[in-house]
């Protein structure tokens, strides 16, 4: 009770939000033709297309237009040589009641924001900004909320920075709040530190929770599947089919989940196991807002396997796989669960005869059924390897209690009922915890191993 008090006092009304309502938008994408800034897995093209992806998936937004301008150094005030600047803004005053550009550069400092402000007369989004207000609109939890308040800080910080240059340059006077020794600037960051401060402990309590939760599955001896991929890949459409969850939605668009999500599902052995669904990654995905999910994502590292889904047909397969590995080695990850990941490519009903070019990789189709036997196979047999869990088959006394407890703690496949003397021949598949109580409980049992 007490964390629910803490979190609806810290999710007030941001100062930073884009707000809601509609937005009449340029996208603008600053070319970066070589050096260090220069992306060899993608064109200019490409990368714009995302963009408008991006600004498309916000309700009431609309892309009025879509600008690709060469730059030699994105991170200089202006973003473009001078030239290139006056082309662009000459552009950008002739589109019809445009309200707001955005600069596909994944953060811009506050100087850079006002200048741009200033010359086009327009709000001025980044990537950073227009991630975050994407997180804002579709998060459902508390938790996820709170991750976007702990990612909004160094957005508050910097606002504070431009806020007292402009108060400096209007009061010329006393830097000092009323006599109290401690500036304007000091107060504010005092404030923002607690505040930052508030949020991280409401966080922990969380993870505390959660990880309770966690020892609660590790105890059923559940083993958790998560299933990973760049946003849109269709990761939720997947777990639909291998869970037949009617329940979950899937939607076409960049960041439809935001919060983990877990949903039961069966092998082939009729073994139960958790599909966790995760947030999805993006390339150029700002390095604070991944920090602030990283509670999120933790919840991978205690996985049993990893699936990583790719979206096949997209252009850019490559540089998306190359960015969800990128992310997944950041989150230092055990390296038995990145040893046996297994990469699935979705939407192979979309390209004739396709055939995976990397080696172990399944092509399968979420949305039509394609491919899932064998991806459950093979996901099946990854479990067993790394659970240690073991398919033997038990001689059982139909009298006594072992058949209800095998079936209470383990995944029992099949039952060969022996009439004449009582007894059943039963298959199961048992962890090595539950294997040792069973021993235990019924060291008169016969025990046949494959």
């Amino acid at each position: 009770e007490d964390v629910e008090e803490d979190v609806e006092e810290l999710l007030g009304p941001s100062p930073v939000a884009v707000g809601p309502g509609a937005q009449r938008v340029a996208v603008v994408h600053p070319d970066v033709k070589w050096g260090p800034k220069k992306s060899p897995l993608t064109t200019a093209e490409l990368q714009i297309a995302e963009a408008v992806a991006l600004v498309e998936t916000l309700q009431n937004w609309i892309v009025l237009d879509k600008i690709i301008i060469p730059t030699k150094n994105p991170d200089k005030k202006f973003i473009f040589g001078k030239g290139n600047f006056q082309v662009l803004t000459e552009k950008i005053k002739k589109l019809p009641h445009v309200t707001a550009v955005f600069l596909n550069v994944e953060r811009i400092s506050s100087l850079t924001k006002k200048v741009l402000e200033d010359a086009w007369g327009v709000k001025v989004f980044d990537r950073y900004t227009i991630v975050l207000h994407i997180f804002r609109c579709n998060a459902q939890t508390k938790e996820a909320k709170l991750q976007i308040a702990l990612a909004e800080i160094p957005l508050l910080r910097s606002n504070l920075k431009n806020e007292v240059s402009r108060l400096d340059q209007q009061r010329g006077g006393s830097r000092y709040i009323m006599g109290s020794g401690e500036t304007f600037m000091e107060t504010q960051n005092r404030i923002l530190k607690e505040k930052e401060l508030r949020i991280r402990n409401a966080l922990e309590k969380l993870r505390r929770k959660r990880s309770l939760l966690r020892t609660q599955r590790r105890k059923r001896e559940f083993p958790i599947i998560s299933v990973m991929g760049y946003t849109n890949c269709g990761k939720t459409t997947l777990i639909k089919a291998l869970t037949g969850e009617a329940g979950l939605q899937p939607r076409d668009q960049l960041f439809a989940t935001l919060d983990i999500t877990s949903h039961g599902g069966y092998l082939p052995s009729h073994m139960a196991v958790i599909y966790v669904d995760t947030i999805g990654f993006l390339t150029d995905l700002p390095h604070n807002l991944v920090e602030s999910f990283s509670a999120t994502l933790e919840e991978v590292a205690y996985s049993d396997l990893i699936v990583h889904v790719r979206d096949i047909t997209h252009p850019e397969t490559v540089l998306q796989k190359a960015t969800v590995l990128s992310v997944l080695k950041n989150l230092n990850l055990p390296s038995h669960l990145l040893d046996s990941m297994v990469e699935v490519h979705n939407k192979v009903d979309l390209i004739e005869r396709y055939k995976p070019t990397e080696e172990n990789a399944l092509a399968i189709s979420a949305l039509h059924g394609l491919g899932l036997e064998k991806l459950k196979e093979e996901i099946e047999k990854k479990i067993l390897t790394t659970t240690g869990k073991m398919i033997l088959t038990v001689n059982v006394n139909l009298e006594g209690p072992q058949l209800s407890w095998l079936y209470k703690e383990a995944t029992v496949q099949e039952v060969e009922v022996m009439p004449e003397d009582g007894t059943a021949k039963v298959k199961v598949i048992i962890g090595n915890s539950a294997f040792g109580k069973y021993k235990t409980l019924f060291p008169n049992s016969k025990i046949f191993m494959p």
